[in-house]
């Protein structure tokens, strides 16, 4: 007598076939009359719905302990989040350089920015504006922590590093030698302009300054820099190479170079006769992203080391994960299908449960294409979308590339602080698809339990790290 067996494993997630989380093998069955050999797909189990035993270690604990920004709303972090709350665009034409001939010509442009004593004068002079704004944030993001001047000295600096990522690095310095070179010749170009346009120079600079000797490099992944380097740095402190970490995003491409390009790919919104309602995540008139600048940084440390030199704890990084569409240069994948798994990812390496989520701090850019693939995604992870609460920090400052991160993560800490969610503004006609709560127009309050912050650049990469209060 033959016999048949069918048997398939799901997980939560619907994976294609060619999936590198389908797996094959050969299943035998065997009885007292016969044995039977047959080929089954096993679809790799994800994160279950109950969340494992969380970290308990305090050398791999990772807390956030100091947060420093310079914004479109200035550089002082509870202003800015305050502006925020308020449901306040920060989105101006821009006035730094001619954009008669641009096809936008508007931006989030940072005005009126000031080192206030940060940066020595005689450096400050030559500097891109990415290490500027780097520095600043670096140093305000120490002082947050206990760690300014006198304090910093005590630590040690063999084991506290710098990891700050630039999606463009100096790209002002590039723009403006590009025009020397062009129009007076090439023994006019400044010794300083090639490390002022290294993408690495922010973080190199701002552990010179700061005499740190630890691990100190630069992600570059486009828009999701900020949060790989977020992980990177927490793995840093997680494998004991690092006590301290100074992590981040910072960028400064409002430049006419990077305007025309962005714009050449039809990535920019060309709303330039209502500039405060031109950013519109989930929308259905959005009609591309607004280009904005800025920096976005935070103190990490192991909670051994924080306990020890008894710093004040603003939240826990509870994990986070990095995966590659390996799609489209520029266009995310439409399924959302690698953004669900680096959720899932991220959610793994944290210990935390699908339902412990309650918050995400949106990439939405107000990109077409962009802002549906991401919610495809949480849709595949997320079931119960009425009880999650989502808002877009872009739709107030602008995308800030590889600084976006950073300042959404201030945002979200913030908001886990204070128990209120900044709106998601120009929330005018929301896609029917979303469905989610977010958070139009007016802030909302809501205690948060696990928060995620999600970051997607071109070339797919995605990023996503998840963060809660601190419970000892």
């Amino acid at each position: 007598m033959e016999s048949q067996v069918h048997i398939r494993l799901q997980s939560p997630l619907a994976f294609p076939l060619n999936s590198p989380y389908n797996k094959s093998l050969s299943l035998v069955v065997k009885s007292s009359s016969h044995t039977i050999t047959r080929r089954c797909r096993i679809f790799a189990c994800l994160p279950s719905a109950t969340a494992s035993k969380r970290q308990n270690d305090a050398k791999k604990r990772v807390v956030i302990t100091g947060m420093g920004l310079v914004s479109v709303f200035g550089n002082d972090v509870d202003t800015f989040y305050e502006r925020l709350l308020a449901g306040e665009s920060g989105i101006t034409q821009i006035d730094r350089f001619d954009v008669s001939n641009q096809t936008t010509r508007f931006g989030g442009q940072i005005r009126g920015f000031k080192s206030n004593g940060y940066i020595n004068p005689k450096s400050e002079r030559r500097l891109d504006d990415y290490q500027r704004y780097c520095i600043v944030a670096g140093k305000k993001a120490l002082e947050d922590a206990a760690l300014g001047c006198d304090e910093c000295s005590k630590i040690d600096k063999e084991r506290a590093g710098v990891l700050v990522g630039s999606s463009m690095g100096g790209f002002t310095s590039f723009s403006n030698g590009m025009e020397i070179l062009i129009e007076r010749g090439p023994r006019k170009i400044s010794p300083f302009l090639m490390p002022l346009m290294a993408t690495n120079m922010g973080s190199s600079l701002l552990a010179m300054d700061l005499g740190f000797l630890g691990p100190n490099y630069c992600i570059s992944a486009a828009c999701a820099t900020s949060n790989y380097c977020f992980y990177a740095a927490a793995n840093c402190i997680r494998d004991g190479k690092a006590d301290l970490m100074i992590a981040g995003g910072v960028d400064a491409p409002l430049v006419p170079l990077s305007i025309a390009s962005y714009n050449a790919c039809r990535a920019l919104s060309q709303r330039n006769n209502d500039p405060q309602t031109a950013s519109r995540p989930w929308d259905k008139d959005r009609d591309g992203f607004v280009m904005g600048e800025g920096a976005g940084l935070m103190v990490m440390e192991s909670l051994e080391h924080a306990m020890k030199r008894d710093a004040p704890i603003l939240a826990e990084y509870l994990g986070g994960a990095i995966t590659c569409d390996a799609y489209h240069m520029t266009s995310p994948r439409p399924d959302g299908f690698c953004v669900s798994s680096c959720v899932q990812n991220c959610l793994a390496d944290a210990n935390v449960s699908v339902e412990e989520i309650n918050y995400i701090n949106a990439h939405a850019t107000s990109t077409v294409i962009g802002d549906l693939a991401e919610i495809n995604g949480m849709k595949k992870v997320f079931k119960k979308t009425k009880e999650i609460k989502i808002n877009a920090t872009k739709s107030m400052i602008g995308h800030s590339l590889g600084a976006a991160g950073g300042l959404e993560a201030i945002a979200t800490i913030k908001a886990i602080q204070t128990g209120w969610l900044h709106p998601t503004i120009n929330q005018i006609n929301l896609e029917p698809t979303v469905e989610f709560d977010t958070v139009a127009n007016k802030k909302q309050q809501h205690e948060i339990n696990v928060a995620i912050s999600n970051s997607f650049g071109f070339g797919g990469n995605n990023s996503v790290i998840a963060l809660s209060s601190f419970r000892s």
